[in-house]
């Protein structure tokens, strides 16, 4: 895996293809590469370890003017960053690049007796085996759909052929694909974004869908070869959403999106004068939604940090209301069980993160409700789960996740007050709520204003460390997990976050001066048992960083403390420093922070 750009019509191939795999920089990768189809059956394949622009420099030397190609930037599944394990790859005439994981390529790579591997990858048996089945009478589209019978796996592939060099073969099981279609020329993408600027009209690929790319159209067919009918959309990314605009890192600039952003996912669901929140998209009635009993969340990484802050308040909106939370990858290989008038809250701002993807489709096998809480229209999980909640917080560039989360956390809150609401809670108890969030942008957008300086000057302090423990209670537990999270992502600095209670039960016993601590407090009842915890760390020669709301006297190293209206949701705005901390730590250690090593924005493969 990582990224997709295809493309056949009337322009220069090469300049839309290392164009479309700029734009899919931010997905993670450690090589690039593209083929391009040319007169008299020519190729020119060009391929580089390392960025885009190491792609850029051959094409300099190598341009030409072909209109058709495809192009790859690949995240290693399957051998080391090289040249030769750079996609496309290559078998006899045929030319191939691939998202996904063919898990049964050693046993085919053992009956492909006639091609000589150079690579260590399992792409290049996709292409060898394709190759096998393309004789003189066979045409690309029937070799593609007979070699992908035989796969085990997930793949997202395009494919050409100097011999049918009209066309451009794209198939799909469990790796997105889009197909932007234009006047005269279509182009293909793993990503919306790279689509972004040449058309907003797009067929999304399903699973076991191939489609026929031509300059003057898209024919779709099943795996039988039955023909399928097309489905254009509209594509919802503009080109700002996915420009700096002026800032030095993408991730800064959507930590500071965050007010603008919640706005819109609050926009037209929250009724501050009546009290009320209104999701549409649900698909549940008020008799559906009163008899839920049970709601599983589940989610990978940042999502499923979200899904644990969100179930701590959907247990305080309404009484005897059971949840759990689970990680996808776990879950879907666990015996569970789900018990009756169960809602499924399904967890993921791409919409395609596999593991997430194979729990989704193991719980409506069982026939419980499912709901999504994404970020990404027309992504495969908002189309397999029976309704939801679009949270609108545009397009995430930077790897680390940090606006989604923000969204995802507001829109289960309203869908926890949804549920009080159907089962007749009293305004009462959930009017807290709803003006906390309507606050709560103003909220961020004066945290992000007023203390952006001073987290910087205190991240400089911290950034020489090569650990941190990060603890909290309560609501703050899993907001320490997520803030643990983001400085290891994007610092490397090891850090693991804790419940505060959970210290003197092990993690205590690694503080030292190569250690550094964060602290997360509420001034509320659990404050003081908040504060015990931060002196059991200071008593052991701690380096506490202390994140509150509280005015109260507090034995810390360095104390930020933030001035804001919220009670309930304080811990949101909490996570948004935090966020802030980790940006400021990883820039002081000069690492690439929109682009962190060895991590994938769209993790499509187990």
């Amino acid at each position: 895996m990582c990224g997709i750009v295809g493309y056949i019509g009337e322009r220069g191939a090469q300049g839309v293809l290392t164009s479309g795999l700029r734009r899919l920089e931010y997905r993670g990768y450690d090589s690039a590469g593209i083929v391009t189809l040319g007169a008299n059956n020519q190729a020119t394949l060009l391929r580089a370890e390392g960025k885009v622009s190491e792609l850029d420099k051959l094409v300099l030397s190598h341009e030409n003017k072909d209109t058709v190609g495809i192009g790859h930037t690949r995240w290693a599944t399957h051998g080391e960053p090289s040249e030769t394990n750079a996609h496309p790859h290559k078998a006899g005439d045929i030319y191939l690049v691939h998202n996904g994981i063919i898990e049964n390529y050693k046993e085919l790579k053992a009956e492909l007796k006639n091609h000589s591997f150079e690579s260590q990858t399992d792409t290049e048996v996709l292409v060898a085996l394709v190759d096998s089945l393309y004789d003189k009478e066979t045409l690309l589209v029937d070799a593609v759909t007979q070699a992908l019978k035989l796969v085990v796996g997930t793949y997202g592939i395009a494919v050409v052929s100097t011999r049918e060099p009209d066309v451009i073969i794209v198939a799909r099981m469990g790796s997105p694909l889009i197909i932007g279609v234009n006047d005269d020329e279509t182009i293909i993408a793993s990503d919306a974004s790279a689509l972004v600027g040449h058309t907003d009209q797009a067929i999304y690929l399903n699973d076991g869908e191939i489609a026929v790319c031509r300059r003057d159209g898209v024919e779709l067919q099943d795996m039988s070869a039955q023909p399928i009918s097309t489905r254009v959309e509209t594509i919802e990314v503009d080109m700002q959403a996915i420009q700096k605009q002026g800032y030095d890192h993408f991730l800064l600039k959507e930590i500071s999106e965050q007010p603008v952003t919640l706005r819109s996912t609050l926009s037209g669901r929250v009724n501050v004068e009546d009290k009320l929140i209104k999701l549409g998209g649900l698909n549940l009635n008020t008799e559906e939604l009163r008899g839920i009993e049970h709601v599983t969340i589940i989610g990978c990484g940042t999502a499923y940090y979200a899904g644990l802050l969100s179930s701590y308040y959907l247990e305080q909106l309404v009484d005897g209301l059971t949840i759990d939370v689970a990680t996808a990858s776990e879950l879907r290989y666990r015996s569970f069980h789900l018990p009756k008038n169960t809602v499924a809250l399904v967890v993921s701002q791409s919409g395609e993160t596999a593991d997430t993807l194979a729990c989704l489709r193991e719980i409506k096998r069982r026939g419980v409700k499912t709901l999504g809480i994404i970020n990404a229209v027309g992504s495969t999980i908002a189309r397999e789960v029976d309704g939801g909640v679009y949270v609108h917080a545009g397009p995430e560039i930077s790897v680390a996740s940090t606006k989604a989360f923000t969204s995802q956390v507001a829109a289960m809150i309203m869908f926890g007050i949804q549920i009080a609401q159907a089962k007749g809670v009293g305004v009462q108890d959930t009017s807290s709520y709803i003006e906390e969030l309507d606050q709560l942008p103003n909220e961020i957008e004066a945290v992000i204003a007023n203390y952006k300086e001073q987290i910087s000057a205190i991240a400089k302090r911290y950034a020489h460390y090569d650990h941190a423990l990060y603890f909290g209670r309560d609501t703050l537990f899993p907001v320490a997990l997520e803030g643990a999270l983001k400085l290891k992502e994007i610092s490397y600095i090891q850090a693991e976050g804790y419940a505060a209670g959970e210290l003197k039960h092990g993690p205590i016993a690694l503080v030292d001066d190569t250690f550094f601590e964060v602290a997360l407090l509420l001034d509320n009842w659990l404050f003081d048992k908040s504060l015990s915890a931060l002196s059991e760390v200071n008593a052991r020669g701690g380096h506490v960083f202390a994140i509150t709301n509280s005015k109260k006297e507090i034995d810390a190293e360095e104390t930020l403390r933030i001035d804001t209206k919220l009670d309930l949701l304080a811990p949101i705005v909490i996570n948004v420093v935090q966020q802030l901390f980790a940006y400021y730590v990883a820039v002081a250690r000069g690492n690439d922070v929109d682009q962190p090593r060895n991590l994938a924005k769209s993790v499509t493969v187990e």
